[in-house]
């Protein structure tokens, strides 16, 4: 079996990265994620207004990374979580910035 190749974000495209069990994995904002995370956590406005005061669960941010991974191979919804979870919340800060950025500001 080959190894994937390492993920890269493109942040031209609103993208960011995080890692989940050793590999990094690119999460993309596009419409239909953006679409999905909206119909499991309600509007993204008020995720973003959440945000801004600091109430944002650990459980919506998993969701949304789960909705805007590019690729979710064999992933589950847990995976994610405990990737978040072990990233903590000072390093889960940037990419959850950039996809809030992009979801306030779009391309």
């Amino acid at each position: 079996m080959s190894e994937a190749a390492p993920a890269f974000a493109n942040s031209v495209r609103g993208e960011a990265s995080i890692v989940i069990g050793g590999q990094s994995r690119v999460l993309r904002p596009t419409f239909s994620a953006l679409v999905a995370a909206e119909e499991e956590l309600g509007s993204l406005f008020a995720l973003v207004e959440r945000a801004a005061e600091g109430k944002l669960r650990l459980a919506e941010i998993a969701t949304l990374f789960w909705h805007c991974l590019a690729q979710r191979d064999n992933l589950t919804r847990e995976q994610v979580g405990e990737a978040v979870l072990s990233m903590g919340l000072a390093k889960t800060a940037k990419p959850l910035r950039v996809l809030l950025g992009q979801i306030l500001q779009g391309r």
